[in-house]
């Protein structure tokens, strides 16, 4: 990684200083801060590792010099699920997907050559020559899958998390009203829309439910990944 880096400190000397970039020794003081976080980075966060450095510059010019890095293939700008832009190492000749927690908003690279030449065959069969492309997982990581080992209200899921329903913990009225729907304890459903404070879309075989969030939270469930049922009294 060490010559990696050194490759990239020489290219950029080379087509900064070459392009007559201005204030090439600052930009050259980002991009080797750039280079020391593994981190997919915003440009706050950026930033904020400048200044813990010693070296302070304004948002719009660590901005600025970020769009020059992504132009010259030193950085490549990322949107992910929540739209906000970050920043990770382009280093050529490495491509690399990603996986990402919806919980704690982790992003894990990965690389897997079956995958690479199974979609390349896929792109092939259809008469398509792949330029380039990228893949996307999101879901739930193992660290958040642990802290989730215990039931939780369905208010709080995730979109597409298969749930086991365990319990309804309202009065006898929303539970009558649960069971009219159709909604019964060891039912297995899926989380289709859950955004924010409005209602809860689950699915049920078939079948779609609306709840509203107050009875969502009455709804205890527990993801079905690595969940071994236990005899409900």
């Amino acid at each position: 990684m060490r010559q990696i880096h050194r490759q990239e400190k020489e290219q950029f000397q080379k087509l900064f200083k070459g392009e007559e970039i201005d204030r090439f020794e600052d930009r050259f003081k980002i991009l080797e801060t750039f280079l020391q976080t593994e981190h997919h980075v915003t440009e706050t966060e950026l930033t904020d590792l400048l200044k813990r450095s010693g070296y302070v510059f304004s948002a719009e010019f660590v901005r600025e010099t970020l769009d020059l890095m992504g132009r010259y293939g030193f950085a490549q700008a990322n949107r992910f699920d929540n739209g906000q832009i970050r920043y990770e190492h382009r280093h050529l000749g490495q491509h690399h997907d990603h996986m990402i927690c919806t919980k704690c908003r982790k992003i894990v690279e990965f690389n897997n050559d079956q995958l690479e030449d199974l979609q390349k065959r896929i792109a092939a069969a259809q008469g398509f020559h792949m330029l380039q492309h990228r893949m996307e997982i999101y879901g739930i990581c193992a660290d958040c899958m642990k802290e989730r080992v215990r039931e939780i209200p369905l208010a709080a899921a995730r979109q597409g998390e298969r749930l086991v329903i365990r319990e309804f913990t309202g009065g006898s009225k929303s539970r009558m009203r649960l069971l009219s729907m159709g909604l019964r304890v060891g039912d297995e459903i899926e989380v289709i829309t859950n955004i924010n404070s409005g209602q809860v879309v689950v699915a049920l075989d078939y079948s779609r439910y609306a709840l509203g969030r107050g009875l969502a939270e009455k709804i205890m469930v527990k993801p079905i990944e690595g969940h071994q049922e236990t005899p409900l009294p």
